[in-house]
């Protein structure tokens, strides 16, 4: 593989080379790329960033859309109103639109959806938001009202998520496998382990300024194969790939663009609090204050990424600095767990998803771990492993994660989470929060959170990743920053 490699690498860097593909003046399909294949295809009823990479805006549509730049702009919704204290919100819905089914859209879909996303038993990542909604008013066919029981500063952006798709009721329980929703894009074939193909819709109501006619989604894991793909031609865009260290291949070959791009997203080393001696601060800060962040980033990153000290990123609304509550102190954190009482060496488990940046950074915090007395044993699982035995059962020590959404601060709230946190503190200020629709003053009180479980060593806060995409230079649309993890094929076209 490395000479292949190797070969590719050189026979792509000149600078006036190009494929027979690449030489064509006009195209209607391209070829994608994501590093995990999704476990279904409904985000209203999986936690996994992939689900929401193929089917939003694509398969499925909100009410409204989140912009690159993190703007919002209506989708489904053609318009809408608020009143001052935030808690009743009205929206106005695009009238002639139509489920690939065939079934219309309307407000009773619109309300089918936030309501099943609500109920008790939804899985539903964002649940809190809908269950928020104490009422609705349906005063015509294409009108909603949501009453909220607390104010929702946030609801447009959220209403933009994956979560918050509206699906077409009759179909709704096989989505995950049949997905019907009113976007640009159906289903055409998913072959497992390999790819997903979409093709353009053309029931759609934009259908005839949607220049792709069809797109492949390829699933290539390893960061070597994902450079060869690009390299070879075999893929046209990859967004969010495994390539810095091949980064200066692309950036000097005029077929290539190369997109640096920011992120919402938090890395960070997740911590079971209900396994001891986790249940113990002092033990959590031990091994917050045995990482460096820096070195951290430089070896699992390639330098590209921002230090955090909570769980919040630089650009988001309220944000503090908070890295040096818990900095990197080995010698710290050897008293500490002196002081815990806690016999070393420390036997922990540390299981890492298939994600490079989970694999390259799990073997670098079991070195930094091992320097004060803690043998962190690691588990290399695959997706859906995690998902059962981590996020579902909670049998893990440790697990290095990313967390991609923008607007989950409020997990710390959630009741059997899988850090298994429970603070009566954060709890109730989170209420606060929630309760307070003064933009000023609700940044003020997020301040107040992020120093709160930076405090209690939730978690430890690793870094804010920086996504890069490479693509074909003549593939245009593609986002340079990604507030959420979005593939919107409808603004792609071949230059």
């Amino acid at each position: 593989m490395a000479l292949c490699l190797a070969a590719l690498l050189a026979a792509g860097s000149g600078l006036t080379g190009t494929s027979p593909a690449m030489a064509q003046a006009k195209k209607d399909t391209a070829v994608l790329a994501m590093s995990l294949e999704p476990p279904g295809l409904d985000p209203t009823a999986g936690a996994a960033s992939a689900i929401g990479e193929v089917v939003l805006y694509n398969i499925f549509e909100t009410l409204m859309k989140v912009g690159s730049d993190g703007s919002t702009t209506p989708l489904l919704a053609e318009s809408w109103a608020v009143t001052p204290d935030l808690k009743n919100w009205s929206f106005t819905l695009r009238r002639g639109v139509a489920f690939h089914n065939g079934e219309p859209f309307n407000a009773a879909a619109v309300r089918f959806s936030f309501e099943r996303a609500a109920e008790a038993g939804s899985r539903n990542k964002d649940r809190a938001t809908f269950a928020n909604i104490e009422r609705f008013s349906q005063p015509d066919a294409h009108t909603l009202v949501l009453h909220l029981k607390n104010p929702n500063p946030d609801l447009l952006f959220q209403l933009g998520q994956a979560t918050a798709v509206i699906v077409e009721p009759k179909s709704a329980a096989t989505n995950a496998t049949q997905p019907v929703g009113t976007g640009p894009f159906r289903l055409a074939q998913w072959q497992r382990g390999a790819s997903i193909t979409l093709e353009r819709w053309d029931g759609h109501r934009n259908a005839r300024n949607v220049a792709l006619r069809r797109v492949q989604m390829r699933f290539i894991s390893d960061a070597a194969a994902q450079v060869a793909a690009l390299l070879s031609g075999d893929v046209d865009a990859f967004p969010r790939v495994s390539a810095a260290r091949s980064l200066k291949q692309f950036q000097n070959n005029r077929r290539f663009q190369v997109l640096v791009g920011g992120s919402r997203a938090k890395t960070i080393l997740a911590l079971n609090h209900q396994r001891p001696p986790l249940n113990d601060v002092r033990v959590r800060r031990a091994i917050a204050l045995a990482i460096d962040r820096a070195a951290l980033i430089e070896g699992s990153a390639d330098g590209f990424g921002v230090s955090i000290g909570s769980y919040y990123v630089p650009g988001a609304p309220g944000y503090v600095d908070t890295t040096a509550i818990n900095p990197h102190d080995p010698a710290r954190a050897r008293a500490l767990l002196k002081e815990a009482g806690v016999a070393l060496p420390l036997q922990l488990s540390l299981k890492l998803p298939p994600v490079a940046y989970a694999r390259q950074g799990g073997e670098i915090v079991a070195a930094m771990l091992a320097q004060v007395g803690i043998t962190a044993k690691i588990e290399n699982v695959e997706w859906a492993q995690w998902l059962s035995g981590v996020y579902g059962q909670k049998a893990y020590d440790l697990t290095l994660i990313s967390h991609v959404e923008p607007l989950d601060f409020g997990n710390f709230a959630r009741p059997n989470y899988y850090w298994g946190y429970e603070s009566a503190e954060f709890k109730a200020l989170w209420a606060r929060i929630q309760a307070t629709p003064d933009a000023a003053q609700r940044n003020a009180l997020m301040g107040e959170a992020q120093r709160l479980v930076a405090r209690d060593v939730v978690s430890v806060y690793l870094y804010q990743p920086t996504w890069l995409t490479v693509a074909n230079a003549r593939l245009q649309g593609l986002w340079k920053d990604a507030p959420l993890l979005v593939n919107d094929l409808a603004a792609l076209r071949w230059q």
